[in-house]
């Protein structure tokens, strides 16, 4: 089983087993799963290891079954765009059909400095391989429910995007156009890859995002008879991508990026699309955990909030924000200082000109 980065094996098997797993039927011989696993992990650890993270479930960004209020009432934390409907045991944001497009947004902020979102999801349909689309996406973005042709979202957005990609575009234009990717290159879909943007990059989906993406990982998700989980970890500015998704309950390294920086304040959501392809694309639980990591005082400082989203090692493009335009009152005192300076400046040189007058005759006599 893997281990995150930065939290202790002890403390990340156990959660795994009581928490991770949404009350998953257990598996023949789990009992003697969880004794040997408690055993084997406890010798080792120090009291400073075991309290090095504290995870605590935030329900103001978390959603789950009966789905009470979803998307029905201006006091609800969750709001549903699109095709995207609330059924009894998951919520669709597209159904098997062509040109559906559906999102799902938390209407509250998220002001964690160290959180960890767990994604269980469902994707099937009637297509066959690489005759299905077109996946779905799931965000921490500054803007929310504003639509667009990434995943169902809009594009040059500002945050962060998951993207669980199931149509390979670029290798059916290569076999249009005759051309084979070279071994070294070629992905193997579903794919899911990561993305941060300033607002100044914009999603490639003639090239399933590969100019711009972080990193990624081929994950078979498609109409599988087992849960599928992803998770998200945001931890002292290093982002981990994991997947639970062999039916095995283990979780799988999929990305590791250090150095990324997200502002605090951003919005949490999912979005999916369809086209001339399509998919079943179900969010059956979103559960977002609030993680306390101890920081020395170096990375305190390291650690300052951000404004923008960025990615050490990675230069984006700076945005070039529009002016505002300017209020009546601030249009009247930049007019009426200009004129005192003019006027200002107008009694000035005259003075000065006087003087020069008199000197110069005073040369005469």
């Amino acid at each position: 089983m893997a281990v995150v980065p930065g939290v202790s094996g002890w403390r990340w098997r156990w959660r795994w087993l009581w928490q991770g797993l949404w009350a998953r039927p257990a598996p023949p011989g789990f009992s003697t799963l969880l004794l040997l696993l408690l055993l084997g992990s406890g010798p080792g650890l120090g009291p400073a290891e075991a309290d090095q993270t504290d995870e605590y479930l935030k329900r103001e960004h978390s959603l789950s079954k009966p789905y009470q209020g979803v998307g029905t009432s201006s006091s609800s934390l969750w709001t549903l765009m699109g095709n995207a409907m609330v059924m009894t045991q998951y919520i669709r944001l597209t159904p098997d059909m062509q040109s559906k497009q559906g999102a799902l947004w938390n209407r509250v902020p998220c002001y964690l400095r160290d959180w960890e979102l767990q994604v269980h999801f469902k994707i099937h349909g009637q297509g066959k391989k690489n005759l299905n689309g077109d996946g779905f996406a799931i965000w921490y973005t500054k803007d929310r429910m504003q639509s667009g042709p990434v995943f169902g979202s809009k594009d040059n957005f500002v945050g962060l995007g998951v993207f669980v990609d199931t149509y390979p575009n670029e290798e059916k234009q290569q076999e249009a156009q005759k051309r084979r990717y070279s071994p070294g290159v070629q992905r193997v879909f579903p794919y899911v890859s990561a993305m941060v943007s300033n607002g100044s990059l914009s999603y490639d989906h003639e090239r399933d995002g590969r100019p711009t993406e972080l990193g990624g990982c081929t994950a078979m998700v498609r109409n599988l008879n087992h849960d599928t989980f992803l998770v998200i970890r945001y931890v002292k500015r290093r982002l981990t991508i994991m997947l639970d998704i062999d039916g095995k309950h283990e979780w799988r390294d999929c990305i590791d990026v250090p150095g990324v920086r997200l502002p605090r304040g951003y919005f949490f959501g999912t979005s999916s699309v369809t086209g001339d392809l399509s998919d079943n694309h179900d969010i059956i639980s979103l559960k977002l955990f609030e993680l306390t990591v101890e920081r020395t005082p170096e990375e305190e400082k390291l650690h300052r909030d951000v404004f923008l989203p960025s990615v050490d090692n990675m230069k984006l493009p700076e945005v070039t924000l529009p002016m505002e335009p300017l209020s009546g009152l601030a249009l009247f005192l930049i007019v009426f200082f200009s004129l005192v300076a003019a006027v200002f400046a107008l009694v000035i040189g005259i003075i000065v000109y006087n003087k020069w007058q008199d000197q110069s005759r005073k040369r005469f006599y």
